[in-house]
Order: C-alpha cells, then sequence, then structure tokens
C-alpha cells in the first residue's frame, strides 16, 4: 500500500509540474496575480499554519519536491526545512539540477508521507532564493549534518522559502484540509 501511496503522489505532483510557467525570483518577494490569499489572512494564522506546515514535514522526514526542467517534470527527496524569520526555507546546492530548475521556474509541489502511509500533505506555492549570509548560517546551525557539505559563504549553499503557500491535507480516514500562509 505504501508503495501505491509514493507512486500516486509522485504522478500527482507530475500532474502538477506540468501547468508551471517561469516565476522564481532571487532575494525580492513573489508575485503572482492569481493567488491573494496571503492578503486575506492575519500574520498570526499565517505563522500558525506555516508552523503546522514544517512541524509535518519533519514528522514525515523525506519529503518529495517537484520542479520542472522545461517541460519535463522532475522529483527528488528533500529532508529538510526550517522556520527562519517567518518564513519557511529548504535548502539545497546551487551546482544541483534541482536548484536551476527552480531558478528557471520557482513554483513548486511538495508531497509528504506520514510513517503510517495513510496520511499525506501537498505544498504548493512559489520558491524565492534568499542570499542572506545570516539565514544560511542559521540553517546550518539547525542542521548539524549539513555543515560537512555546505558553508554559508561557499556560493554553493541555496536557501529557498515559500510564497503564496497552500499546503493541503489528506487522510483515507479524513476529508482534505487547507491551510495557507
Amino acid at each position: 500500500m505504501k508503495q501505491f501511496l509514493f507512486a500516486f503522489a509522485a504522478l500527482t505532483i507530475l500532474a502538477a509540474c506540468g501547468n508551471q510557467s517561469n516565476s522564481m525570483q532571487h532575494g525580492g518577494d513573489a508575485t503572482n496575480d492569481s493567488i491573494t490569499i496571503n492578503d486575506t489572512i492575519s500574520k498570526e494564522t499565517m505563522q500558525q499554519n506555516m508552523k503546522e506546515v514544517q512541524a509535518y514535514l519533519k514528522e514525515c522526514g523525506a519529503f518529495f519536491i517537484a520542479t520542472a526542467d522545461g517541460d519535463q517534470p522532475r522529483v527528488r527527496p528533500f529532508g529538510v526545512s526550517e522556520i527562519i524569520n517567518d518564513r519557511l526555507y529548504i535548502m539545497t546546492g546551487k551546482v544541483k539540477d534541482v536548484y536551476k530548475q527552480m531558478a528557471a521556474n520557482g513554483k513548486f509541489e511538495i508531497c509528504a508521507l506520514k510513517p503510517s502511509g495513510s496520511e499525506w500533505m501537498r505544498l504548493s506555492g512559489t520558491l524565492v532564493n534568499d542570499e542572506t549570509l545570516a539565514v544560511k548560517e542559521e540553517f546550518l546551525n539547525r542542521n548539524e549534518g549539513l555543515k560537512s557539505m555546505y558553508k554559508a559563504d561557499d556560493d554553493n549553499m541555496a536557501v529557498l522559502y515559500t510564497t503564496h503557500a497552500t499546503a493541503r491535507f489528506f487522510s483515507f480516514s479524513a476529508p482534505e484540509r487547507k491551510v495557507n500562509f
């Protein structure tokens, strides 16, 4: 069942990737005319939703992120996320294909499956690169294992935060629930 759910999640992510457009910005706020959800949510609610999503990702351990490589969807596992300065970040290396795909098209979707195999979350939005040295240092301080591969000032480490995010929670035993931040 777990293999089926992983396959289903990957196919869902692949399908979602097919209609993405170029929108990643470096170091500024991302905008999308079709998404105005953040304008109608209080800051406290957005922070609470973001914390819930990050706790879910941490509980799952690994999560899968989908990007687009031209017209070809790409999916790969990630394992770390952090909330720093009221933003949810992920991290990768600039030399990796995944970063190049994110730079060309900031729209993404993450799928995270709980160990039970009966609950999962899909998180979509836009990723924005952040070159702030202090954020990179804080990310590494919270994830000591990454220090052997990255340095905050190595010009390879990329930290990206989510904007216009929507998380959809699914379960075999409960109705879908959605939160935004």
